[in-house]
């Protein structure tokens, strides 16, 4: 750099305001306790040529450039805190590699963007979160990309629905809402076994979605699964205050997904990545377990009382898939988690009084419980409830929402921080009303 660079006096102060300093050698992670927000869209390059390298680098990894920092460009190709909350995701899941994307939805577009092309099959369950249903029955239609529905609590309906299109098996375990917990390893099994007589282009690969059970309960890839996707706004954000998503799993689709990322631009905020990394991730344990010993509670009050019909919930033992979440939901100590989420329904007569008792009872708490919020999302601080069949999964067509598993009256809880016997004193003053 040349005297007259560093002489920042012959400069007015504005300017000075906006540059500071020609160039700093003290902002260094190794010596942060805590990873500072890097809050720049774009970066100082040294030379044409730096900067030609970093583009060539740019999504095509080498052996070669696994071992230094990249040459930073542009937000949207990367930088420091995506990279290192993407290192400590793909640790949580126990995956070779993580790309983050703005939402969760973003990054189930991005790994089924890279995934499947047009005359493919996608395989999914008949039960999915309803912006996921949206994207796969309205958008890749147009795609010329074929979707079927099945239900995979049968991996029977897989084996008799695989055909030589198949390219991708998508499903949620625990199901959203319904709390059905898909066996993965059994449908890894039958996948693996069709692969046998495929060539490498044309395997068929699964997809999870692990937000419900969050890495600390549950890591899909150890069961054999290829890839698994997160909204990060749930559970590993945890605090409600920012929206994101990723994608986990072998390091050889890493450029294609930043590819993706790159072109679609469904890019993470840093101001989004910085809390999930320094506030989210690191406090998931802790506030999982109180969080799910919390549900337990609250599913045995709901399982006793008499205006109940059903509770759906992995840790009470009169679920019908107990067994086989006690074998898939563990912890990083091989302790049972169960989550901290349940769908439970209300004694009548017929769907449609179950639906209009459920609504009278998140209204009620919309307007008097102190710890129960009637709000969309889950995994928050607070306990969350809401309606999914007028709500999260309004997208699904009422005549359809049975037929699928889902009952009108269905509601979902997500529970919080808060004193487990305040939630059941609302809950139980709500249930009383109807």
């Amino acid at each position: 750099m040349n005297e007259k660079k560093k002489k920042n006096d012959d400069y007015s102060a504005e300017t000075y305001l906006i540059y500071g300093k020609a160039h700093t050698m003290k902002w260094d992670y190794n010596h942060h306790v805590i990873p500072p927000i890097s809050s720049s869209t774009t970066y100082r390059l040294d030379s044409a040529q730096r900067g030609a390298q970093g583009f060539i680098e740019f999504a095509h990894t080498t052996e070669e450039t696994k071992g230094r920092a990249p040459i930073y460009i542009y937000d949207r190709l990367g930088e420091p805190n995506k990279d290192i909350l993407e290192e400590n995701l793909a640790f949580a899941e126990k995956g070779e590699a993580a790309v983050t994307y703005a939402t969760g939805m973003g990054a189930i577009s991005a790994i089924l963007g890279i995934l499947t092309k047009s005359g493919d099959q996608i395989l999914a369950h008949r039960t999915l979160y309803g912006c996921t249903f949206s994207l796969l029955s309205n958008w890749y239609p147009r795609y010329n990309i074929d979707v079927g529905f099945i239900n995979l609590l049968n991996v029977g309906e897989l084996e008799q629905n695989i055909t030589e299109a198949t390219r991708v098996v998508y499903f949620e375990t625990p199901v959203n809402p319904t709390m059905e917990i898909i066996d993965i390893r059994s449908v890894c099994e039958v996948v693996a076994e069709y692969n046998k007589s495929r060539s490498p282009e044309n395997r068929i690969l699964t997809v999870v979605d692990n937000t419900f059970a969050t890495p600390f309960c549950q890591r899909p890839l150890e069961f054999g699964a290829d890839f698994v996707v997160h909204s990060l706004t749930k559970g590993i954000g945890g605090f409600g205050t920012d929206m994101g998503g990723a994608v986990i799993g072998p390091e050889s689709a890493r450029d294609m997904l930043l590819l993706y990322r790159k072109d679609f631009g469904a890019v993470l905020a840093t101001k989004s990545a910085w809390p999930i990394l320094v506030y989210g991730l690191p406090s998931l344990p802790v506030r999982m377990r109180q969080q799910q010993a919390s549900a337990g509670t609250v599913a045995e009050f709901l399982c006793r009382h008499p205006k109940v019909e059903s509770v759906n919930y992995p840790g009470a033992e009169c679920f019908a898939h107990s067994d086989l979440a006690k074998k898939q939901m563990r912890d990083y100590h091989d302790n049972f988690a169960p989550g901290s989420l349940l769908y439970f329904t209300l004694k009548a007569d017929s769907p449609q009084a179950r639906k209009d008792l459920g609504e009278k009872l998140i209204n009620y708490i919309a307007e008097e419980a102190y710890t129960i919020t009637l709000a969309v999302s889950l995994g928050h601080t607070r306990t969350l409830i809401e309606h999914p069949g007028s709500m999260t999964h309004s997208a699904i067509p009422p005549e359809e929402q049975l037929a699928r598993g889902l009952d009108p009256g269905g509601i979902r809880l997500s529970i919080g921080l808060e004193q487990v016997d305040d939630i059941i004193k609302d809950l139980g003053e709500a249930l009383e009303i109807v």
